[in-house]
């Protein structure tokens, strides 16, 4: 059974975008698809282009849509800036990996 969420981020500027995933079955990576508008090119773990658009089209082995880690229910956030991974030497690093204020969120909720 092909499991599908979504999630549509909006934010109080002008960063918006749809996120979809999609896992062919349990043990299956998540295929991430979407785009993000309203962003500056190269902001870290996704690219913009110099349209200011963020195409998004990955695997991921390491989230599931279902079971006891599922991403449904979780919140998506869009930062301003690239995450430092919590490397950055700084408290503000281990909290946020200094990527800046948020431009846009979203829940992440099962889809047909």
């Amino acid at each position: 059974m092909v499991l599908k969420a979504v999630c549509v981020l909006k934010g109080a500027g002008e960063t918006t975008g749809t996120v979809h995933f999609e896992q062919e079955n349990e043990s299956a990576p998540v295929k991430v698809t979407g785009e993000i508008g309203g962003l500056t090119p190269d902001l870290g773990n996704v690219t913009a282009g110099a349209d200011n658009i963020a195409k998004i089209d990955i695997k991921d082995s390491l989230i599931k849509l279902s079971g006891p880690n599922s991403i449904i229910g979780r919140t998506m956030v869009i930062h301003e800036k690239a995450d430092d991974l919590g490397k950055g030497g700084n408290e503000e690093s281990f909290k946020t990996g200094n990527a800046g204020g948020r431009l846009a969120c979203g829940v992440i909720g099962i889809t047909q």
